[in-house]
């Protein structure tokens, strides 16, 4: 029998974290499962099978195998909604899933509109504006607003929700120094998040009502809340960030969405694919497989390579490198994951970039980057925490479409 494919690629430095797509193509190259030797887990490079493990939790497991390390795994994700299967995982996540609904969304198109546009107007100066700054504030006010926290817990998220998806990595620098902010953070939540200072009728406040029902138990309101605060903020801002950003090195596809608004929508999700904001998740093997003639074990790990699916040439073509806002079914992409794990804030996250992106059509004639954009280097996450973009605004703002 051939000798299963492995791998020494340094996934985590530095280096691959700035750059990580020559690696991810030979890792691709390589095989539809590639052992990483400096983590002892299968990374799947490929579309088609991360697609099909996502879709397959009764052999692929989210439970204690999220994370690349054990101490992640077990005292900081233990129990979440991220990673939990089966009937506990149904019951924490319908919490929330009537506010995350498109029909819940639909009521807040009119807001969510006005408050982009309000934000681009505020943003906009004759020394252009900052992409990433933008993105923050619009999606950071949508889902405080909508979550019913308190503002002093804002700074908290941000910080620690980016500290959190370290602990996602394996146990390296980033790893070590994440941990107390993701746990200030948690702290804090427990001693800021209550009853008496969440905002009616919020979410928070259903989730308080659902521990009030006997639906969840006490202990996981302040986890849940924590997880869908987190993946619906950091993951839409680097996503919206790096639209603006691809947008504007681009003149000939800023031009295209302002000729035709409707293509905000596909050009969030080419962003996504181009640049998976959540670049790897972690599954464990619950009995024995196979993936196109590579055979796991039971109890071993699976790392699905986003980012990598995103770039895959057997599913995007040989274009798969280029960004185009006229990428036919772009929204295939695997960025916001799969199968019962799927995001269930993709109608919030589209409202947001749709609202934001056509703002900024209606205001600017023209985006160009102003200098060099500041990359985040993180063990899961991939954007970028500053990006400064000139502009022709319009003499005449034409009526958002």
């Amino acid at each position: 029998m051939p000798a299963a494919p492995s791998s020494d690629v340094p996934l985590f430095d530095d280096h691959a974290l700035t750059d990580p797509y020559p690696l991810y193509a030979e890792l691709r190259q390589t095989g539809p499962a590639v052992h990483l030797k400096r983590y002892g887990v299968w990374a799947i490079p490929r579309h088609r099978e991360v697609e099909a493990i996502l879709h397959a939790p009764d052999v692929y497991g989210s439970e204690g195998g999220v994370a690349l390390t054990e101490l992640a795994n077990t005292q900081i994700l233990a129990g979440t909604v991220l990673a939990s299967d089966g009937e506990r995982h149904v019951r924490l996540r319908r919490v929330l899933s009537a506010q995350l609904s498109p029909r819940a969304i639909r009521h807040l198109v009119e807001t969510v509109t006005a408050r982009a546009g309000r934000l681009v107007e505020a943003h906009i100066t004759d020394s252009g504006f900052d992409a990433a700054k933008l993105s923050r504030d619009m999606v950071c006010d949508t889902v405080m607003e909508l979550m019913g926290l308190p503002e002093e817990t804002r700074d908290y998220l941000l910080t620690g929700a980016a500290a959190t998806f370290e602990g996602f990595g394996p146990d390296n620098e980033r790893f070590q120094r994440a941990l107390p902010a993701a746990s200030r953070m948690v702290q804090f939540l427990h001693e800021a998040v209550r009853r008496d200072t969440v905002t009616p009728g919020s979410w928070m406040a259903a989730i308080f009502r659902a521990v009030d029902d006997g639906q969840i138990d006490e202990k996981d309101a302040i986890p849940l809340a924590s997880a869908y605060t987190a993946a619906s903020m950091d993951t839409t801002i680097l996503g919206l960030t790096n639209a603006i950003t691809q947008l504007a090195r681009r003149p000939r596809q800023w031009e295209l969405l302002r000729a035709d608004p409707t293509r905000a929508t596909p050009a969030f999700h080419e962003a996504l694919r181009f640049d998976a904001p959540i670049q790897g998740f972690g599954r464990l093997v619950t009995q024995t497989t196979d993936i196109g003639g590579v055979r796991l074990e039971a109890g071993e790990q699976v790392w699905l390579l986003y980012g990598s699916a995103g770039r895959d040439r057997r599913i995007w073509g040989p274009r798969a490198d280029a960004f185009d806002i006229r990428r036919p079914r772009a929204d295939r992409h695997l960025a916001f994951g799969g199968g019962p794990h799927l995001c269930a804030g993709i109608p919030l996250a589209e409202l947001q970039a749709r609202a934001l992106l056509r703002a900024l059509a209606t205001h600017c004639t023209r985006l160009e980057l102003a200098g060099q954009p500041v990359r985040v280097l993180n063990n899961l996450l991939r954007g970028l925490s500053q990006s400064p973009v000139a502009v022709e605004r319009a003499r005449a703002p034409r009526p958002a479409a």
